[in-house]
């Protein structure tokens, strides 16, 4: 790997989440990283790359889905690849199987759960031939509560010997938007299980991505509820679906490291007394994405993404009813400003950290595959926090 020209190669550079990671990996590392621009046009790439005053010396790469050679002949000239174009099971095969076969590096910000388990399923075996390694889910799908998750269990076992069986994340604080990224993935998820029922069962199932284990079960968090322990009311969470399954399958990779038993659930905290509990049945009846979602391509103002944020809580259960609490805060809104950070320093943290002999290639979640090696980076450059609370 080290004769390949480029670290990183940013494909989908000239849509709205790509052109963030570009903004970031410019500001960040300029001349100090060696990445390059990749997209279906070169003169948008050429347009892009001069707007946003990064150097020519950025180079520029012309690729498309459409073109399975074209992503080949990419992979093969970067360490890794990072991909913002999606929906993923729409486009993002092509790139997945041109990394795999290359032993490069991928790293998305996938959150459709349908989608992953086909790759899991048929691009596992061959990305450990290849040493490839094919990290979903790296934005705030899933981020934050995988690695919330990985931060919290590793103090439980420095200070008690052993893991927590059981461990709630409850989104404290949030302000900003999903991306339209995230809308479009539900669509077109909801448009296949149409075609393939199936789907249903897999969307339902929290261990739909661990192949041939079935845990025990697990809290929905479909409905409000009030805990006493924490003195909120909590209300059903969008992307509990898809960061659970990362978190069960982070788990499972990592030889179930929180035990077999382990049980998690996300909701979203709406406060005490008779205002929570009536924030968090409005929750629970609305529409997440609403009449009028953003597309692909559109976003949030610079103004609105700077001052976004979110502050998730994690709260472990000992054995004996002890309580372990962490927080995972973030500086940024989540779908666009800090998602782009954090799918940016994955990729870093693969190229520059992480020996690609250990966990070595596969299809993977963020903890298994970047563990503490990201929440430095994550600190260090991307604008998050973790933080030991209680």
């Amino acid at each position: 790997m080290s004769d390949r020209e480029f670290e990183i190669v940013i494909y989908g550079a000239t849509g709205f989440t790509g052109r963030l990671v570009a903004e970031y990996l410019n500001s960040e590392y300029g001349s100090d990283l060696k990445w390059a621009m990749a997209g279906r046009s070169q003169g948008k790439l050429e347009k892009v790359r001069e707007e946003m005053g990064i150097s020519k010396d950025v180079a520029l790469i012309v690729a498309n889905s459409d073109k399975p050679e074209t992503l080949s002949d990419m992979a093969k000239r970067s360490k890794a690849v990072i991909t913002t174009v999606g929906p993923y099971q729409l486009y993002g095969e092509p790139l997945v199987k041109a990394c795999v076969e290359a032993g490069t590096d991928y790293v998305d910000l996938c959150g459709e759960p349908a989608w992953m388990h086909d790759i899991i399923e048929k691009y596992n075996a061959p990305a450990k031939e290849s040493g490839s390694r094919v990290v979903l889910s790296c934005g705030f799908d899933s981020i934050p509560f995988d690695m919330g998750v990985y931060f919290l269990q590793r103090h439980a076992n420095e200070a008690i010997g052993k893991p927590l069986p059981k461990i709630r994340g409850r989104v404290r604080k949030m302000k900003g938007t999903f991306s339209g990224g995230t809308a479009a993935s539900f669509a077109e998820t909801m448009k296949r299980a149409k075609e393939q029922p199936e789907i249903l069962d897999w969307l339902k199932d929290p261990f739909s991505l661990v192949p041939n284990f079935t845990g025990p079960a697990q809290p929905t968090g479909h409905k409000p509820i009030h805990e006493k322990d924490i003195d909120s009311w909590s209300a059903p969470f969008v992307m509990a679906s898809i960061n659970t399954k990362n978190v069960h399958r982070s788990n499972a990779l990592m030889g179930h490291a929180y035990g077999e038993g382990f049980t998690y659930d996300e909701m979203i905290l709406t406060g005490p007394g008779d205002k929570g509990e009536a924030a968090a049945k409005h929750v629970a009846a609305t529409d997440t994405f609403g009449k009028n979602p953003p597309k692909p391509g559109e976003g949030p103002s610079k103004d609105e993404r700077e001052n976004g944020f979110y502050d998730i809580l994690f709260i472990g259960n000992t054995e004996d009813g002890k309580q372990m609490m962490a927080s995972v805060k973030g500086d940024k809104d989540p779908g666009y400003g800090s998602t782009s950070k954090m799918i940016s320093e994955s990729a870093l943290t693969l190229v520059k950290d992480v020996d690609r002999d250990k966990p070595g290639g596969g299809v993977y979640t963020t903890a298994p595959a970047l563990g503490a090696a990201l929440i430095d980076r994550l600190q260090d450059h991307a604008g998050l926090t973790f933080t030991l609370e209680g």
